[in-house]
C-alpha cells in the first residue's frame, strides 16, 4: 500500500485511504468519501439558501416602517443570521479540507466550533438567559479557546525541523 510522507520521511495518516489493503473496506472508504461529496454538495446548497435567506430578511426589515431603519434587535438578528452562513461555509471547508488530505483538519473544527460559540455569545439575550447558561458559555468558550492554543503550539512543535549544531 503506498503511503504519503511528510519531508522528514514521516507517514501522513489516511482516514479513508483509497489504497487500503482489504477489498471491502476500500469499497466502503470510496462510499464514505462519495456520501462526503454529497454532504459538501448539499452545504453548498445551504450556504446559497442562507444568503438569500439574509437578504431577504434585510430586505423585509428595510422596507417596513420605519422605512430604511433598523432596530437593536433586528441589527443583532441579521448579525446572527450572517454568523449563521459563515459557519455553514466554516463547515464545508473542513469537508473540502477532510476530502483533500484524507485527515481532519482538528484546527479548523475547533475554529468552526469557537465561531459557533462567538455567534451564540454575540446574539445572547441577558435579559432571557439563565446566570448558569452564561457560565457553561463562558467555560465552552474558555476551554475551545485553550484547545485552539494548544492545537495551534502543537502544530508548531511538530513541524519543526531540528536545526543542525
Amino acid at each position: 500500500m503506498e503511503q504519503d510522507r511528510l519531508e522528514d520521511g514521516s507517514v501522513i495518516h489516511h482516514e479513508l485511504s483509497p489504497d487500503y489493503h482489504d477489498p471491502l473496506i476500500r469499497g466502503l472508504h470510496h462510499i464514505i468519501r462519495a456520501s462526503i461529496k454529497v454532504l459538501a454538495l448539499l452545504m453548498v446548497i445551504v450556504i446559497v439558501l442562507g444568503v438569500v435567506d439574509v437578504g431577504y430578511y434585510l430586505y423585509d426589515s428595510l422596507k417596513s416602517p420605519p422605512l430604511l431603519q433598523l432596530s437593536v434587535s433586528e441589527i443583532f438578528q441579521i448579525f446572527g443570521a450572517f454568523m449563521v452562513v459563515l459557519i455553514a461555509i466554516e463547515i464545508f471547508i473542513n469537508i473540502r479540507l477532510y476530502l483533500g488530505s484524507n485527515t481532519l483538519p482538528i484546527k479548523m473544527v475547533v475554529a468552526t466550533a469557537l465561531m459557533a460559540i462567538a455567534r451564540k455569545v454575540i446574539v445572547l439575550d441577558l435579559d432571557k438567559t439563565d446566570p448558569s447558561e452564561v457560565w457553561a458559555i463562558g467555560v465552552v468558550t474558555l476551554a475551545l479557546g485553550v484547545t485552539y492554543w494548544l492545537v495551534g503550539r502543537s502544530d508548531g512543535i511538530f513541524s519543526r525541523q531540528p536545526t543542525a549544531p
